[in-house]
């Protein structure tokens, strides 16, 4: 067997874990804290960096203006921000779009070139160095070098990636969750499986990355119950998170693939969550791949406990209380927009536009 297998970001897990990790911010003399609004102070997370910051006596400034789904302005105004600060390194907290941003940033930081010369494109100097902390158990995006920005002249969101794009810490403490309402904390535990899945039935698997995708899935089958429960403890948080992390590892040597490709305009169109327009894709997902992908699929099942594949959609719908309607143009300009992401070529079965077409009808239907 032939693969390559490369995770660079040193991960450091568990609780109150920067407190006593100061000296891994010694990356610069002045440090650009990029996150929202909210999250980082609710969380503890941002006193937490302050205080390893004015610990090691470290210079840094903050931008807390990243918008929900950043866009390539909001990233802008990021680096000019950085720049005029004389920032030398980044440090992201937050769920994705902080991390999402503060990576194109860091790009930006050392590349003089306009935000949307991000997407597809390598580029060509080192990204500042990067710290990620994240503050929900979804993305994975603390070890990826994956963003994913919100591009608006495409009508649909857009990655670009470099080696030097994955941060150089990353930690991962389970205590940041516990602000989180249900709302979030289910549409970010979707999102974290997700990438599970899209990395263990993805064209790029290969038999490593099946183990770590699959022990993501057993955590996050331990934590089933205690979400449908809306019974989250200390315990739970932190095996969401060590399924997100998981999560992040895989999708990052096989990227994702149709739920994806596919959630996309049912984010940037309809306002739903990045997670939960993935699960309301799952049984589609899931029936459509299952001739080419069974023993996959139904080892998935059998972790999570299910019988079939019905019982597995009717749970990850788990929270949803009405799938909107969309009708015959948005079904066709959806469509697409999935068929022009890279992650369609990746799935396990061949997707063609009426495919994709046939699930958005079956699923968000009543199109008129």
């Amino acid at each position: 067997m032939d693969f390559n297998f490369n995770m660079p970001v040193e991960l450091v897990f568990g609780t109150g874990i920067i407190r006593n990790n100061t000296g891994k911010f010694k990356l610069g003399q002045k440090a650009l804290v990029v996150t929202g609004r909210n999250s980082a102070k609710l969380s503890g997370a941002l006193n937490d960096v302050v205080f390893a910051l004015d610990h090691e006596a470290i210079e840094y400034c903050i931008f807390d203006n990243v918008i929900n789904n950043p866009t390539m302005e909001n990233v802008a105004e990021g680096t000019a921000f950085g720049k005029k600060n004389k920032a030398d390194f980044v440090i992201a907290i937050g769920g994705g779009s902080p991390m999402d941003a503060a990576k194109a940033i860091a790009a930006l930081m050392t590349n003089d070139i306009d935000p949307i010369d991000l997407i597809g494109n390598i580029p060509t100097n080192k990204s500042l160095p990067l710290i990620a902390i994240p503050t929900t158990s979804g993305t994975g995006s603390e070890v990826t070098p994956y963003s994913v920005l919100t591009v608006p002249s495409m009508n649909t969101k857009k990655s670009f990636f470099s080696p030097s794009s994955f941060p150089v810490v990353a930690f991962a403490d389970p205590s940041y969750t516990k602000s989180l309402t249900r709302e979030i904390t289910l549409d970010t535990a979707f999102d974290a499986f997700s990438h599970l899945l899209e990395s263990y039935l993805s064209l790029k698997s290969t038999p490593l990355n099946d183990v770590v995708a699959i022990e993501g899935i057993k955590a996050f089958a331990s934590c089933m119950k205690a979400l449908a429960d809306d019974e989250v403890d200390d315990r739970i948080r932190s095996l969401l998170m060590y399924a997100s992390c998981l999560g992040g590892i895989a999708i990052t040597h096989t990227g994702t693939t149709l739920i994806h490709a596919m959630g996309y305009s049912l984010t940037y169109f309809k306002g739903l969550s990045h997670g939960r327009a993935n699960t309301m894709l799952m049984g589609e997902y899931l029936g459509f791949n299952m001739e080419h992908e069974p023993e996959k699929i139904q080892n998935v099942l059998d972790i999570l406990g299910f019988k079939s594949i019905i019982e597995a959609d009717d749970f990850f719908n788990l929270g949803t209380d009405e799938k909107p309607n969309l009708t015959v143009e948005e079904i066709n300009m959806y469509t697409q927009l999935a068929m022009g992401q890279r992650n369609v070529k990746l799935n396990p079965r061949k997707v063609i536009a009426e495919d994709i077409k046939g699930m958005y009808q079956r699923i968000f239907g009543g199109a008129k």
